[in-house]
């Protein structure tokens, strides 16, 4: 009996001071949501971009996010983990630890309905609020395998953030077109982005700001203007509907298809554009198609 008492004794005693001192949060709130991890992740980091005293610290993959926030002079973590429950659905684990108040919250979060408890649950549930309208404002849809567009094409070559590709657009819509149309150039379909690198860890790319044109002989020369062809491949397509700085939405959406499907792929999207963001009007009229490129040896 005496053993027995013991075992149970240290029992109690490892999960209490599990509990207490190594349990990585001090408490979770879950919810889940119709769309891809790396929306959410994506979502995260531009509502943190809005927070002051705020910033995210580490990213595992599409796994997990860790967001650092000042709140109330405390030191507050939200760690994100990410779990797709089918094709659609994400669920969010938000794990909240107050790095100068974790041991009192462990001890009181379990009696009371606490102070902390409410403003992480109002937290949580303002982002909730935010991703639910994001995700209201655009669509995507997956067709399957199709062809990427064949065309000679004038472009510049661009770098930044993913966030920045609609601006670096938008800034040289105008350049780019003015050259070519002064030279004559005949246009040959709507302008597209060419994802050359992407550095998913870092949220930045390199891409070529492209406008399909007719070859010829005579076409007008400027410093950062090149010319090249662009060969079709196989890739996984979809239409995306909304404003193109979160067209990359896509692009998590189209990895998420390749892993349930066993599909290869090289993450390099190439976005054909429809529309003028220049010109405004209702973004979920933007249309533009987004190509997946399937990896080269797995081609017929």
């Amino acid at each position: 009996m005496k053993k027995l008492i013991f075992v149970i004794t240290t029992l109690l005693l490892v999960a209490l001071g599990w509990y207490l001192f190594l349990k990585p949060s001090d408490f979770t709130i879950s919810f889940k949501v119709e769309t891809t991890p790396g929306t959410v992740i994506q979502s995260v980091k531009a509502w943190d971009l809005s927070l002051d005293n705020s910033k995210i610290i580490a990213q595992y993959n599409f796994d997990a996010l860790v967001q650092q926030r000042n709140i109330d002079g405390s030191t507050v973590n939200y760690t994100y983990r990410f779990y797709a429950v089918n094709d659609s659905i994400t669920k969010v684990s938000v794990g909240i630890k107050d790095l100068d108040n974790s041991i009192y919250n462990k001890l009181t979060i379990p009696f009371a309905n606490t102070d902390f408890e409410k403003k992480s649950a109002k937290e949580i549930n303002a982002f909730y609020t935010i991703l639910k309208q994001h995700l209201s404002e655009l669509k995507i849809k997956i067709t399957g395998i199709e062809n990427t567009p064949s065309t000679y094409c004038a472009y510049i070559p661009l770098k930044g953030l993913q966030i920045e590709k609609a601006k670096g657009m938008m800034q040289n819509y105008g350049y780019i077109g003015d050259i070519l149309a002064a030279g004559n150039v005949t246009f040959n379909g709507p302008p597209f982005v060419e994802i050359t690198n992407w550095d998913i860890k870092t949220d930045s790319i390199s891409y070529n700001f492209c406008f399909p044109i007719i070859k010829s002989d005579s076409l007008p020369q400027a410093k950062d203007i090149r010319y090249k062809q662009l060969q079709k491949t196989e890739a996984i397509h979809a239409v995306y509907n909304g404003n193109y700085i979160t067209s990359d939405r896509a692009w998590y959406a189209l990895m998420a298809y390749a892993k349930r499907n066993n599909i290869a792929i090289e993450q390099k999207p190439l976005e054909v554009f429809f529309n003028n963001p220049n010109m405004g009007g209702n973004e979920l009229d933007w249309k533009a198609d987004i190509y997946m490129p399937l990896k080269k040896d797995t081609l017929n």
